[in-house]
């Protein structure tokens, strides 16, 4: 019985409905697996927009479903979605998508001074150069893709959206972080957040935001924390739409905003591109 749960969860986690490639990472030195979903009608004569996604099969076939429905309605583009999932027989999720300024080994309340050993820190750094010179260049080598690129995440991967969106602004024209975890280490994501926001300077950019209505205060005094950042130091060119999933709580709040924050994206993109 173990290992056919064992077997299952591996199904489930591990391997897609889609296209399901590996690949070797220079940069973390390890192998590496990548969901590759393409439009239905997917036409190597024309480009498409570049999704990618830092929770692998997570909601993968809300994305599928929403991206048929909506592509239909002539609301958005039809995209080709890169879901990167964790390594299975390792736990690297914060490893990859906790920001190196707070502790991979999440905690709500602030880190002590003395606790500033390399290792203790996430490495959305390395996670963000796998990425960048890693994966975008396989998928645009192998797929015919547009400029229009989109970064999303989950919780975890929430925070490394919003790394991403101050570090390196320029890599992605749209950024959704659903029920983003900025809590870490008394709010330090939201702190630096906040202060890199003069790094989003330049061309038009847009962040969704959104958070479940039954998530727990933690979650939400954060999120608060990043509308009030967004407000008081948010640049001319960033453009912000945010929602609150009624009801939903945090697993539950991402199925819900994929279709709003989709249909947010392209009505920025018609007005400000």
């Amino acid at each position: 019985m173990l290992a056919f749960m064992g077997y299952q969860r591996y199904t489930q986690e591990y391997t897609s409905a889609f296209i399901d490639h590996s690949l070797y990472s220079e940069v973390l030195s390890e192998q590496r697996k990548i969901f590759i979903r393409l439009p239905k009608s997917y036409d190597e004569n024309k480009t498409y927009p570049v999704i990618i996604k830092s929770d692998g099969n997570f909601n993968l076939s809300r994305w599928d479903e929403s991206l048929i429905q909506l592509a239909q309605a002539g609301k958005v583009e039809d995209s080709i979605v890169v879901a990167i999932p964790n390594l299975f027989w390792t736990d690297s999720r914060n490893r990859d998508l906790v920001p190196p300024f707070a502790r991979k080994d999440v905690a709500i309340e602030a880190r002590p001074p003395n606790e500033n050993s390399p290792e203790i820190f996430g490495r959305a750094d390395l996670f963000l150069s796998f990425i960048e010179t890693e994966v975008l260049p396989y998928v645009e080598a192998n797929y015919k893709v547009s400029e229009n690129r989109v970064l999303t995440g989950f919780s975890a991967g929430g925070s490394f959206v919003l790394y991403t969106l101050i570090t390196k602004p320029e890599l992605f024209s749209g950024y959704f972080a659903f029920s983003p975890a900025a809590w870490y280490d008394d709010s330090v994501v939201v702190r630096e957040f906040q202060k890199g926001l003069k790094n989003v300077e330049g061309d038009p950019l847009f962040l969704y935001l959104s958070i479940g209505g039954a998530e727990n205060d933690i979650i939400k005094g954060s999120f608060k924390g990043l509308l009030k950042a967004i407000d008081s130091y948010g640049p001319a060119n960033f453009y912000t739409q945010h929602s609150y999933s009624e009801g939903a709580g945090h697993v539950e709040n991402p199925y819900t905003s994929v279709p709003l924050a989709l249909q947010s994206y392209y009505q920025f993109r018609s007005e400000k591109l």
